[in-house]
């Protein structure tokens, strides 16, 4: 079984934010390494993007099975 959901705009939606989330524990990375604080933002941005990235994964396999269920009771 895939973990993403079928194309369309909320698999989009969390693959962007899937990257942002994998760029931004990068950037964390190099600035904890360099020695700024900095990364704390970094990792804040991380947080946020990996939730928005789990919201739309369950809202488009949710509206998958809302739409499988109204063609099963359609036909």
């Amino acid at each position: 079984m895939s973990f993403l959901p079928a194309p369309g705009p909320a698999r989009r939606l969390a693959l962007m934010a899937l990257a942002v989330c994998v760029l931004s524990v990068a950037a964390a990375v190099v600035a904890f390494v360099e020695g700024s604080f900095f990364g704390i933002v970094w990792i804040l941005l991380a947080g946020i993007s990996s939730n928005m990235a789990w919201f739309y994964v369950r809202k488009s396999k949710q509206d998958g099975q809302r739409q499988a269920q109204q063609a099963g009771a359609a036909g």
